[in-house]
């Protein structure tokens, strides 16, 4: 029985040796094992991380506040540096426009930007109508009135002129009697639209005290120098400059020189259809509006007819200018040669611009005109060679007489009165058809 007991108690000891062992093979490997697992998991060590993290919250706090104002100021100058780059290219783009807008209107003035022109000359594209309704564009629109060009000018303008539209004579004290007859018959005929431009004080003065309308130019040496010494043809060249401001302030412009009779509203009989509207040096249909002229050359033999076209030229003393592209560039090109050519002619240099076509490197001008009817915008020639010799002829009463083929200019202009305003029939008798001269 002890010896049973005694092997069972060895028995018993031996197995919990056993179980023990393994008990603690186990916890061994367990250890181990998540030693491993720490050691991967945690390579800095768990108690190190956590006092890192509790010793350095507030530096980390610190400097997290930090880089989130230094990220907040850096955006900001980042935000206002791309608002100064936006606003540069804007400015820049918008000094770009001015320019390009300055130019254009610098062209625009000068009459030199043929594609403005065709687009105002066409306006909005359109089909063509039927056979026989198609019609081009002949009135040009007028240019946008520009009063900074001379403020002055503007002010008396805006007194004077009726519908925007007014008789303008350029005088000096050389041409002081016909210019008193010419305002005189022009008031006789009931005309308020009229403005003396004159060339010296003397002029001024003159003006002023029969309650006519004036404007002198601010001094200006070369037409200064023309007002005090210049004759008729002189002071005539210098017109074309003085009527550029009244074009760019948007008036239409009845240009006359002083010889002229009015007997009646000449606005009443203008048609308004072109740029230049005037009074032809022709004396009947054929040589005032144009006709086919045939010219002989017999040594070409078959070919010795050559046919012409032929037109009188237009008077630059009397003419229709209206405020559009094509005008302003018909008064800068004769102001233009006139001041280069000196022994120019001006009616000659505003006729060649008005009429010679484009051929090779010259280019023509692109401007509308109109030949006004020789019998109502009569000229000398008409009235002592033909007019007054005619029953019928006679009974006509012309807008205006322009003495302009006579040297004897103001016994003719006295006659012309008297003859349709005080009503002496024998009063255009005394005058040869011609000259004596």
């Amino acid at each position: 029985m002890n010896v049973r007991r005694d092997g069972a108690l060895m028995r018993n000891s031996s197995q919990g040796s056993i179980f023990c062992k393994s008990k603690v093979g186990t916890a061994i490997f367990i250890g181990v094992l998540l030693g491993f697992v720490f050691a991967f998991l945690f390579p800095a060590g768990i108690f190190k991380s956590s006092a890192l993290s509790v010793r350095d919250s507030r530096s980390v706090k610190f400097i997290t506040q930090a880089d989130s104002n230094s990220c907040d100021s850096s955006e900001r100058i980042d935000m206002l540096k791309s608002e100064f780059i936006s606003a540069s290219e804007k400015n820049a783009q918008l000094e770009k426009q001015i320019r390009e807008l300055t130019e254009k209107l610098k062209l625009a003035e000068q009459g030199k930007d043929h594609a403005q022109k065709q687009v105002l000359a066409l306006g909005k594209q359109s089909k063509a109508g039927p056979f026989g309704t198609v019609k081009a564009v002949r009135t040009n629109p007028p240019v946008i009135p520009d009063q900074s060009v001379n403020p002055r000018l503007a002010n008396i303008l805006e007194k004077v002129a009726v519908n925007r539209e007014l008789i303008v004579a350029v005088a000096n004290s050389n041409v002081k009697a016909m210019l008193e007859l010419w305002f005189t018959t022009i008031k006789k005929a009931g005309i308020p639209n009229y403005l003396v431009v004159a060339l010296d004080d003397e002029i001024v003065q003159f003006c002023k005290t029969n309650d006519v309308p004036v404007y002198k130019r601010d001094p200006d040496e070369k037409v200064d120098s023309i007002g005090r010494t210049g004759g008729n043809h002189a002071v005539s060249g210098t017109k074309f400059s003085i009527l550029r401001e009244f074009l760019q302030l948007g008036y239409g412009v009845l240009l006359s020189d002083v010889d002229i009779v009015y007997l009646q509203n000449p606005f009443d009989h203008l048609y308004r259809d072109s740029d230049v509207e005037s009074m032809t040096d022709g004396h009947d249909n054929a040589t005032a509006y144009g006709y086919n002229h045939v010219f002989e050359e017999p040594s070409m033999g078959w070919a010795r007819f050559a046919h012409t076209m032929r037109i009188w030229v237009y008077n630059s003393g009397f003419f229709y200018i209206r405020p559009t592209i094509p005008a302003i560039e018909l008064l800068d090109r004769v102001a233009k040669r006139l001041s280069q050519e000196r022994n120019s002619w001006d009616q000659a240099v505003f006729n060649e611009e008005l009429f010679f076509p484009s051929h090779s490197n010259y280019e023509g001008l692109y401007a509308s005109r109109r030949t006004m009817d020789f019998y109502l915008f009569m000229n000398s020639k008409v009235l002592f060679k033909t007019v007054r010799k005619d029953d019928n002829l006679k009974k006509l009463k012309p807008v205006i007489v322009h003495v302009n083929y006579h040297p004897d200019k103001f016994p003719r202009m006295k006659a012309v009165v008297d003859f349709y305003v005080n009503g002496k029939q024998d009063a255009l008798n005394p005058f040869p058809d011609g000259s004596d001269w």
